[in-house]
């Protein structure tokens, strides 16, 4: 088959429009002004989006360098040349004159800007702003921050004698080398347990009590009575108590007697210490506290004064963070506190609520183990018993909530 020719390929019918070609005019202007030409319609297609010219001091660095572009053009191009491309008549524009470029933050200020006082400052007009910058949100007002109500200061120690003849022992154990003193190391952990003796600021410092674990800034911690040889006693938190002999060169550790906690020596310095027993009331505003509070009571034995022990109450998660009333105290002859605060927990287990706690300041949950769901008088008639001996003969029924016989 002949191939067809040029003449019957043209008229065979252009089905994709490939032969519809139409030329662009040729322009008045000469060819070294068509860049200039593609400028301008650039210029002018930024106008149709913006209504405005682009700006050569603009932070957009394509509106800038355009900006930049046109202005060098703007001043010299003749209007009548880029007629058929300047559709908006930009070029024949009488020039604004722009506001000066906004300051920026990093510029130096100036000299008027510069307030003289306080009251230059506050008295200006445009210094309105908006209340959520100004309004503290978030922060514990000043009467709820963690403060503590009393501090471990130094004290006349109101039963110096009963310590005192421990002290002169200790001290003749040491002077002819039976007991050994070390020095507290600047990284070491210091364990400190009732009946514990260290050196502090050059006296003999005894561990008298060592109260119920609490948790202090997250962390465990127990406050502690600590009587000195000089007649003083103190009552600091054991990180407290730690920090100081950390912060002493002076400071030793006196290691007990015997070769470890299995040794029948080893709790000889441990004293037999009598105490008060404490009953309190919590005043907590907590609804599921508020509530039972009437019922709810704290059973403990110090062997400080009650005050003290709770005048720090509304900081310790022991106290259920919250203030106390001293419902009843029980002053204890001749027995043991460690046994007797045993004895009446032992006793009251069945009315130790498994429910109740608290979320401490750092959104922990805190189980109070000295809480009991009972009456004053359950008490009043228990200690009557430790006193005469009988409490092994009773318990404590929650159901009738009564104190009775055992079978």
């Amino acid at each position: 088959m002949p191939r067809p020719t040029l003449d019957e390929i043209f008229d065979e019918p252009d089905e994709f429009g490939l032969l519809d070609v139409r030329l662009k005019p040729r322009g008045t202007r000469p060819p070294e002004l068509e860049r200039d030409a593609g400028l301008v319609r650039e210029v002018n297609d930024f106008y149709d989006r913006h209504v405005r010219l682009p700006n050569e001091n603009a932070s957009d660095h394509d509106e800038m360098r355009l900006g930049t572009i046109w202005s060098g053009l703007a001043g010299r191009a003749d209007p009548d040349v880029f007629a058929d491309v300047d559709r908006n008549g930009l070029l024949a524009m009488t020039p604004v004159e722009e506001a000066p470029p906004a300051r920026d933050w990093r510029d130096d200020p100036l000299e008027d800007e510069i307030p003289d006082s306080l009251d230059d400052i506050f008295d200006e007009d445009d210094g309105d702003v908006s209340e959520a910058f100004t309004r503290i949100q978030n922060v514990t007002p000043v009467a709820e921050r963690h403060l503590p109500d009393h501090r471990a200061e130094f004290f006349p120690c109101p039963d110096f004698e009963v310590f005192q003849p421990a002290f002169e022992e200790l001290q003749g154990e040491l002077e002819t080398g039976m007991r050994e003193a070390t020095a507290v190391g600047s990284r070491e952990v210091i364990d400190v347990q009732e009946g514990g003796y260290f050196i502090r600021n050059g006296l003999l410092a005894y561990i008298a009590e060592k109260a119920e674990m609490t948790a202090r800034g997250g962390k465990r911690d127990h406050r502690l009575r600590v009587i000195f040889s000089n007649g003083t006693e103190s009552d600091p938190l054991i990180s407290s108590f730690r920090k100081a002999l950390a912060a002493d060169p002076t400071a030793r550790v006196i290691h007990r007697p015997g070769i470890g906690p299995l040794d029948p020596d080893w709790e000889a310095d441990q004293l037999d210490l009598t105490g008060t027993i404490y009953v309190a009331r919590s005043r907590s505003t907590e609804p599921a506290i508020a509530e039972v509070r009437d019922i709810l009571l704290k059973i403990g034995v110090t062997t400080q004064d009650v005050q003290r022990r709770l005048a720090d109450a509304r900081n310790d998660p022991t106290f259920l963070l919250a203030p106390v009333d001293v419902v009843a105290t029980y002053e204890l002859k001749n027995l043991s506190r460690r046994k007797v605060e045993d004895l009446l927990h032992r006793f009251f287990d069945t009315a130790r609520p498994r429910d109740l706690w608290i979320r401490d300041r750092f959104g922990k949950r805190i189980y109070p183990r000295e809480w009991f769901y009972v009456l004053p008088e359950h008490v009043s008639q228990a200690v009557a018993a430790i006193r005469n001996g009988t409490l092994h003969e009773l318990r404590y029924d929650p159901a009738s909530q009564k104190i009775v016989r055992k079978n």
